[in-house]
């Protein structure tokens, strides 16, 4: 049987609010040591912004990062997958669109978030990437 998205996704990702601040989004990745958080308005996906996004999108375009929110630099059009679709649905689209990370969502609702190293862990443990994904983070 194809496992589904729910048994490898990570619940309850973190999320920001639209009008939250680059500056704001880059303490809460910090603090929480992950690479991305999904913008939401109430429990609706709206984007998607990652460290990347706030160095390219912001501080490199000279943007003041208390005074842009999340939402003029966030990828506002992010592919999603539902938690109840195959593990293979989401490496297939992860594959197409060049991600590293896919929303989950059911009726428009954040409900987790499925990475590239969640699936190298899941497909193939023995990978390196499944190592290093896996590896407890150091201070």
């Amino acid at each position: 049987m194809t496992q589904s998205v729910r048994d490898v996704m990570t619940g309850h990702p973190v999320t920001v609010g639209v009008l939250t601040s680059v500056a704001e989004a880059a303490r809460v990745m910090r603090d929480a040591d992950i690479g991305d958080v999904l913008v939401v308005d109430g429990d609706r996906l709206r984007g998607i912004v990652t460290d990347r996004d706030l160095v390219v999108r912001a501080l490199a375009e000279g943007k003041d990062p208390s005074d842009t929110t999340v939402r003029s630099v966030c990828s506002d059009r992010p592919v999603t997958v539902g938690p109840d679709e195959g593990v293979d649905r989401a490496v297939g689209l992860m594959r197409e669109h060049a991600l590293r990370r896919l929303p989950v969502t059911e009726e428009g609702r954040v409900v987790g978030i499925v990475t590239l190293g969640d699936l190298a862990i899941e497909k193939d443990p023995t990978s390196a990437l499944a190592d290093i994904s896996s590896a407890e983070a150091t201070p």
